[in-house]
């Protein structure tokens, strides 16, 4: 795979490194190096980013390693690795950000589940606006929340695909939407990806959850 050049966009290190954790711990250690080598970024084997919140972590190295996944296990299983990676980049991390941190209170369990939705969704997009220069928006609708990343670090750089790919993000708002909702799944279906020359990734998240 070609290089992706470099963007003028970061995300926190954490986040980064979190998401090659989770990586890892599906694919072992030396399927990791392999993506990082795949994906040109050498420089990350045996040294993944640092544990803190600097935005020092390129978009376009986030994207890398995404289309890698994609290139070594094929569209499907780069697909399955990557909702693991995004449900456990949320699990391990963003749970204990300042925005959902009352999440976790009685106060916050005990409302209904619309109420949590409509508290805790745009708390996630915000998270991601404080500790990157990724920029997401939420819009309330009857049936559905729209989640719209205007910046986008899962596909930065791509474009001319013929499906969404930000199977990283789709993880992502799943695991949170379980959290927030105390343990229930929901349908989240990427609508708009920029890599398919769309101007936004836009995300639809159902109100109902599954099942």
């Amino acid at each position: 795979m070609d290089p992706i050049p470099k963007s003028e966009y970061y995300y926190a290190n954490k986040i980064a490194l979190i998401a090659m954790k989770a990586l890892q711990d599906v694919m072992g250690k030396n399927g990791m190096n392999a993506i990082l080598n795949m994906a040109h970024l050498p420089q990350f084997i045996d040294h993944y980013p640092p544990d803190n919140l600097e935005r020092e972590f390129n978009f376009s190295d986030f994207s890398a390693l995404n289309l890698a996944l994609e290139e070594m296990y094929g569209p499907r299983g780069g697909r399955g690795l990557a909702l693991r990676a995004g449900r456990a980049t949320f699990a391990d991390s963003l749970r204990n950000f300042g925005a959902l941190a009352g999440a976790g209170d009685l106060a916050f369990k005990v409302l209904p589940l619309p109420a949590k939705m409509r508290i805790g969704i745009p708390a996630m997009a915000r998270i991601f606006s404080q500790i990157s220069d990724q920029y997401s928006t939420v819009v309330e609708k009857e049936n559905e929340f729209i989640y719209t990343i205007h910046r986008c670090p899962v596909c930065w750089g791509r474009s001319n695909v013929d499906k969404p790919v930000c199977f990283i993000a789709v993880g992502l708002l799943q695991e949170g939407l379980k959290w927030l909702s105390g343990g229930m799944e929901f349908r989240v279906n990427e609508s708009k990806c920029v890599a398919m020359n769309d101007l936004v990734c836009e995300f639809v998240i159902q109100r109902v959850p599954i099942g």
